[in-house]
């Protein structure tokens, strides 16, 4: 903080000892900021109004929270809490600036850490920070500064306050989560004139030949290795060198640059930073941000004319759009490689269920929230609601307002969309993936979200029913013929890409052919052609059985060939469907699909209905397969088809092996039920670490659920036992009265037939507790899983799309019908859609139509 600028002298409007009087009976309500407070100076807990806005914001100055002007009283009334500290930015048009000589910008009364608004041209306006205490009830205030008449501790107090960092700071400092800072290098940075112009593809180190981990160093344009950078490549260091022999501060990697930003690296500041002007850093070597989109090779994704190109196409850039204001039509500010969330959310909150479970809930849950709301998660939800729907913060510019703002010389700020910093922050804490800087799999962050509703009920209805359904699956065993019908709970529809049913395919082998050449050669890759899928395959490949693998007969009591089918036992309210564009190369990176799939505007899916099981069919006997235990569970190995299946989901491929591991390598849907399961716990994506197995309060154990009780079994072994079949409370009995030994258990449940009725409350709360997470997958019940059953035609509405080449990296936008027409939600840019790309999406979202 600048401290001088806050406590530069000032008139006192009271005597020192007046002052003194009035704060006295509240200076035990007056707290210093310590290391490890969160300081919320810069958002409302229950609103987007920052000191910005029109009332500015209240800040707490015992539990530091910040309130607008509209939340102020509920906190009030709720803590009793009366000393607020009230902060205000002032935006006011310097006189005659925009004629004749232009002012120097005075930032001198400036001390809050904000952003400044980017309508603002910051020669015309200059920013004038004001801070008040203000005492409740009575909304007496205090001027600051007054350093001379205030008591210390207050005065200690407000300045510890305006000089807190930012409360989505970690401590640690290799946490991801902690938000990059723009580089005070970025706005004058030094640009030699040298002439140096970058290719877009070929790089390589100028001093060691490396060709990947490459640097392009922002002031001569030199590209060299690196070493010692926060992504952890390797390298000979060279762009380290180079600075230590110039100075010259910044460089941007190499691969990294797409439309949305790219990597840069401050030698000087010796971390990653943000760089504003990086667009015109780039041209400075002729790299348009707007063309480059670039794979892990180095390589450009594709040196293509513009009406093929995926990140133009999905953009619809190159059309003029016309803005959207109002309810309903509010932008996400990307936070940094946090479009997927934007994009899920804006998708989320067009459906009607959860505008009325949070918005329409909004007073009651805002008033019924804890002490520190910015941890609960139905005030989060609803107050991002409430943000995207209530137009508040989507206000088209009016004329007269401006001209009524010149008059006055004061400029009110403008919002433009909302910045879901704590929104993110709290679902995402404790997460190993969305909790980083990082791009995500939005088809990913979906789940993760369906199972925080899940588990934070709001209301007697949970809106996530309008996705659940039921997936009957029918196992046949290929010798026997007899056949086995189980039921799961699910949310998305994944449906393969059928690539051997493409429409053009002799233009695709003729492409490859050319891009393989260009690659060879290092030049241009040849214009784009993408393969074209008909949906009906896609719907024909998601209906055919499919190979079980490892699949173990109950007729035979041996290993045999079996099949699997899917289909629905029930039908949901609103069905969102997943195109499976992203696989595993050899390498294990992941990789897209580039396709064009005709989604239909109106979806029938009725064929699908299950039947269960029909006449004439024998179903397999009820025996479970022989549990073999190794003496060195290291020993096991683990099914790695199983995994990759997994990890082809989108789950991480640490969390995978530990799935497959955990459930004794009995195939991947036994392991995708243990991934829903645990997948909030902190370790989640952890590598796996095999426990001695005879110790009960094993690493497992402990990571995996279990929350204390000694004589409580290992959460695997339980999980083990349910994936044959048995129930919970019977798995975990058999265990407890076998000392933990799987084989015995299972000798025990087969001599115990009808096990005893009662149940330890103990085990019950237990039994709930560790179920917390699997909200997702089970509700336990007489009645079963809750679902909205009904038929199974439904209409398109919505559609998120990702540009890139992987899920760990790229875009998403998504576009939404909205009163008769398609709009696009491009971040912040919310616009009216002329030509939605339908056919390049990634995950569709589809409303039953009523019959």
């Amino acid at each position: 903080m600048q401290r001088a600028a806050l406590f530069r002298g000032g008139d006192a409007q009271m005597a020192a000892g007046d002052l003194g009087e009035l704060l006295v009976p509240y200076m035990p309500t007056i707290r210093v900021p310590k290391s490890g407070d969160r300081v919320y100076k810069t958002e409302c807990a229950f609103s987007y109004d920052s000191p910005d806005s029109e009332g500015g914001l209240y800040v707490c100055m015992n539990t530091f929270l910040g309130f607008g002007r509209e939340h102020i009283e509920r906190h009030y009334r709720k803590t009793g809490q009366c000393v607020y500290l009230h902060l205000r930015r002032h935006v006011i048009e310097v006189p005659g600036a925009s004629g004749g000589a232009l002012p120097k910008r005075r930032n001198a009364k400036l001390f809050l850490d904000l952003e400044t608004s980017s309508d603002l041209n910051s020669d015309d306006f200059e920013y004038e920070d004001e801070a008040k205490l203000i005492i409740f009830p009575d909304h007496y205030e205090i001027s600051l500064p007054n350093i001379e008449e205030l008591p210390a501790l207050v005065t200690i107090a407000c300045d510890a306050l305006l000089s807190a960092k930012s409360p989505y700071r970690k401590q640690e400092p290799d946490s991801w989560e902690e938000e990059l800072q723009a580089s005070k290098h970025a706005k004058s940075l030094l640009q030699l004139d040298n002439g140096v112009r970058i290719p877009p593809s070929g790089w390589k180190c100028s001093k060691c030949d490396l060709r990947e981990n490459l640097w392009l160093n922002l002031t001569d344009g030199s590209v060299l290795c690196g070493k010692w950078f926060f992504d952890g490549s390797g390298g000979n260091g060279h762009a380290m060198e180079h600075y230590k022999e110039t100075g010259y501060p910044l460089a941007v990697k190499l691969g990294t640059i797409t439309p949305d930003g790219a990597d840069v690296y401050s030698f000087d500041e010796e971390e990653p930073v943000l760089d504003p002007h990086i667009a015109k850093h780039l041209a400075h070597f002729g790299i348009d941000m707007l063309q480059m989109q670039v794979t892990e090779n180095g390589l450009r994704d594709n040196d293509i004319k513009p009406r093929v190109s995926e990140w133009e196409v999905i953009q619809e850039a190159g059309v003029k759009l016309k803005p959207m204001y109002g309810p309903g039509y509010t932008g996400m500010k990307n936070l940094g490689n946090s479009c997927y969330l934007n994009a899920v959310m804006q998708a989320i909150f067009s459906i009607p269920e959860f505008q009325r479970a949070y918005v329409g809930n909004l007073p009651r849950i805002f008033d019924y929230s804890p002490l520190d709301p910015t941890q609960d998660f139905n005030t989060q939800m609803a107050k991002l609601g409430h943000g995207l729907l209530s137009g508040q913060y989507s206000k088209p510019p009016v004329k007269s307002d401006l001209i009524e703002q010149v008059m006055k010389e004061e400029h009110k700020p403008q919002h433009n969309g909302i910045s879901p910093r704590m929104f993110k922050a709290f679902i995402s804490k404790g997460h190993p993936e969305f909790s980083s800087n990082r791009q995500q799999d939005a088809q990913e962050f979906f789940l993760h979200l369906i199972n925080l509703v899940e588990r934070n009920p709001v209301g007697s209805e949970n809106p996530s029913d309008v996705f659940r359904f039921l997936v009957e699956e029918r196992t046949q065993c290929c010798q026997s013929r007899k056949v086995r019908y189980t039921e799961r709970v699910d949310y998305i529809m994944q449906l393969p890409v059928a690539m051997e049913a493409a429409t053009n395919k002799d233009e695709l082998i003729a492409y490859e052919l050319k891009r393989r050449e260009a690659e060879a050669a290092r030049r241009p890759l040849p214009e784009l052609v993408r393969a074209k899928i008909p949906f009906r395959a896609c719907l024909q490949a998601f209906s055919e059985p499919s190979n079980v693998e490892d699949f173990w007969s109950s007729a035979l009591q041996a290993k045999s060939a079996g099949v699997k089918t899917s289909r629905f036992a029930s039908f949901p309210e609103y069905l969102v469907v997943q195109i499976k564009k992203f696989t595993f190369g050899l390498d294990w990176i992941p990789k897209k699909l580039d396709v064009s799939i005709d989604m239909p505007d109106f979806l029938d899916i009725s064929h699908l209905r299950a039947r269960g099981l029909q006449p004439g069919e024998e179903e397999l006997p009820d025996i479970a397969p022989p549990i073999v235990i190794p003496d060195d569970p290291k020993a096991l190995d683990i099914d790695e088809s199983s995994v990759m299946q997994l990890a082809e989901m989108g789950f991480p491929l640490e969390a995978c092996r530990k799935a497959v591991y955990y459930t004794g390598n009995l195939g991947a849907e036994v392991a995708f039920n243990w991934i829903i399961a645990h997948m909030e716990e902190p370790d989640f994506a952890e590598p796996l670490v095999t426990p001695a197995f005879g110790e009960v309060a094993s690493s497992g154990a402990a990571a995996l659920g279990a929350v204390g009780l000694d004589n409580q079994p290992p959460e695997e072994m339980v999980a083990i036992i349910i994936s044959m079949g048995f129930q919970r409370n019977l798995a975990i009995q058999a265990l407890k009265a076998t000392n933990n030994n799987l084989e015995r258990a299972l000798e025990w449940i087969f001599s115990h037939p009808d096990p005893e009725e009662e149940s330890d409350p103990a085990l019950d709360t237990m039994d709930m507790e560790n179920n917390a997470n699997a909200n997702i997958l089970a509700e336990t019940g007489s009645e079963g899983p809750r679902v909205k059953d009904g038929p199974g035609r439904y209409e398109l509405f919505g559609f998120i799309s990702h540009m890139g080449t992987s899920t760990m990296s790229g875009h998403y936008v998504c576009h939404l019908r909205k009163e008769g027409r398609w709009v696009i939600y491009n971040d912040l840019r919310v616009c009216a859609s002329e030509r939605p790309p339908k056919d390049l999406g990634y995950i569709y979202f589809y409303h039953r139509i009523p019959s």
